[in-house]
């Protein structure tokens, strides 16, 4: 799982990320906002841990722009500010769970895998329209009919699923499936795509699978809206 740690202090962002990635996660580190936005916009995150006191602009207005994208990721606020009314104030503008500075890593560890837990579906099934995809005994149907897929379909599967309705671009794809930035096994994500249509979308009426020209895929029962080019 990738986590992106939204500290200013670099001497604490680097030892928080240290520690999740000896925990096993891959963690990615903004020093900013305006870098905050720009790595979430890039990538797939499965939490965020959010500093309230960032030099260019204030954590709360900065978890606001990531909820007004309609993005559900958990959100961990880590600050100094630890009065019962800041704490508040974070939950209410929708962070969902609050940890106050100095804390020991231990809980913040626990913290972290309580979120992570709470945000796995509680019946590890997943539906998009009739395709179903459980996590629990690793199969997928789609109207009622068993689909067989690889490993690797199956994870991709499950990856756009759980991004449903957002772009999901091949770089991003290759981090979470085959966990390496390498640029070059984007082709081999078309391969792999084209193989999950032949056997999610092509059988059916209804495409689920879209393409985004220049950009990755969505997952949804409806396509995205086309990209006007200039001058249209």
């Amino acid at each position: 799982m990738r986590l992106l740690v939204i500290e200013d202090e670099k001497r604490i962002a680097d030892s928080v990320a240290r520690g999740l990635e000896g925990a096993g996660f891959q963690v990615d580190i903004a020093l900013s906002g305006a870098r905050a936005l720009e790595l979430a916009r890039a990538k797939a995150y499965d939490l965020f841990i959010l500093d309230l006191m960032l030099p260019d602009m204030d954590g709360l207005r900065l978890l606001e722009r990531i909820r007004n994208r309609k993005v559900s990721t958990p959100v961990l606020i880590l600050s100094a500010l630890g009065a019962v009314d800041d704490r508040v104030k974070g939950l209410e503008h929708g962070a969902d769970d609050y940890l106050g500075k100095p804390f020991s890593f231990v809980e913040l560890l626990a913290r972290v895998r309580a979120l992570l837990r709470r945000g796995q579906p509680s019946t590890g099934r997943l539906q998009v329209g009739d395709l179903v995809l459980d996590c629990v005994r690793r199969t997928v149907t789609r109207g009622g009919e068993l689909i067989e897929l690889g490993p690797k379909e199956f994870r991709i599967l499950e990856f756009l699923m759980r991004q449903r309705g957002r772009v999901v671009t091949r770089p991003m794809i290759v981090e979470h499936i085959w966990e390496t930035d390498y640029d070059g096994l984007t082709n081999i994500v078309d391969v792999h795509i084209r193989h999950l249509r032949s056997r999610v979308d092509d059988p059916w009426e209804e495409k689920l699978i879209h393409t985004v020209r220049g950009t990755g895929y969505v997952l949804d029962t409806k396509p995205p809206p086309r990209r006007q080019s200039c001058g249209q």
